[in-house]
């Protein structure tokens, strides 16, 4: 059995050092508590929502995202992964998830689909996500590829654990109210069955870090702004989808900690026949094309660099 911790953060948006600093005060109490292995949300440097004080905040490969994973996995000779916006050499920005262990950076994945607004902020990757941990093979996967099928083709029976983490926001307080309030009610149960089940798909733990807490923004191509909040729950399940613990959205920052034993193991459930693993309803389908066609417009004018 391996301790591992998978954090629940309550971000700002775009504000480099409150984030790091909070990230740095969880994952040390996540280290002290015997954690070997520590997750970090995806976008841990940032929180994610539509606004140009993104355009700031993106960080180089080697900069101090990646310095306070490097210092946390050597100061408590662990594994520390999450994911940030990382401008590479060639100019492009991507959501880069590194994994560091006691003596560096071990690794890095890159997420393969930009979700919804996130199209204005960097572009996809194409690795297969799977870092070679001394004794461990792991997998990295953030978000809504928590979703996809093609997720799961790439890491089942080719991973000991998976490092994940999100930051999935939910619907908005629209009229009318009993329309949206529904949709939110299934939005928020899909953010969480995607990183429950996600082992069942895959037979391996999984260590899901989150978001929490408000989220005030931009929306693209609408007159008003976006208010309302990330979905949380962060949470560790063993091979079989079991939860050994985890952090509801409404305790606020803080981790899941509890026991994991990693090893690939049969899938207890064969994905679909499809692209997503889970339904997205109406609105996301509809949100999911509307904001890719924005943002990559969006990205060329904005991001782009080189």
């Amino acid at each position: 059995m391996v301790r591992v911790a998978a954090i629940q953060l309550e971000p700002v948006l775009a504000d480099i050092d409150a984030n790091l600093q909070a990230c740095e005060r969880l994952a040390t109490a996540a280290g002290v508590a015997g954690a070997e292995i520590i997750a970090l949300p995806e976008f841990f440097s940032t929180g994610i929502g539509f606004s140009e004080r993104l355009i700031d905040a993106v960080l180089p490969p080697d900069g101090p995202a990646t310095t306070l994973l490097q210092s946390i996995a050597s100061r408590f000779g662990a594994l520390v992964g999450g994911s940030f916006l990382c401008r590479d050499d060639d100019g492009q920005v991507r959501n880069a998830y590194l994994l560091a262990g006691p003596d560096g950076v071990l690794g890095r994945h890159d997420k393969d689909l930009p979700t919804l607004w996130e199209n204005a902020f960097y572009i996809g990757g194409s690795d297969p996500g799977i870092i070679e941990a001394g004794n461990y093979r792991v997998g990295a996967a953030v978000c809504w590829e928590l979703m996809r099928t093609g997720t799961v083709r790439r890491l089942r029976g080719n991973i000991d654990f998976l490092m994940s983490g999100s930051g999935w926001w939910s619907v908005p307080d629209w009229p009318p109210a009993v329309l949206f309030e529904r949709m939110e009610r299934a939005n928020a149960a899909t953010a969480h069955r995607a990183a429950t089940t996600f082992a069942r798909f895959i037979g391996a733990p999984v260590i899901h870090a989150a978001h929490t807490g408000p989220l005030d923004c931009g929306l693209p191509w609408m007159p008003g702004d976006y208010h309302g909040r990330f979905e949380g729950l962060a949470v560790i399940t063993d091979a079989t989808g079991a939860v050994v613990a985890a952090r509801e959205p409404g305790a606020g920052a803080g981790m899941a900690l509890g026991d994991i034993t990693p090893g690939s193991t049969a899938p207890l459930q064969d994905s679909p026949d499809r692209f997503w693993l889970h339904r997205r309803g109406a609105l996301p389908a509809f949100a999911w094309h509307y904001h890719r066609w924005h943002g990559r417009r969006w990205y060329r004018r904005h991001m782009l660099t080189g």
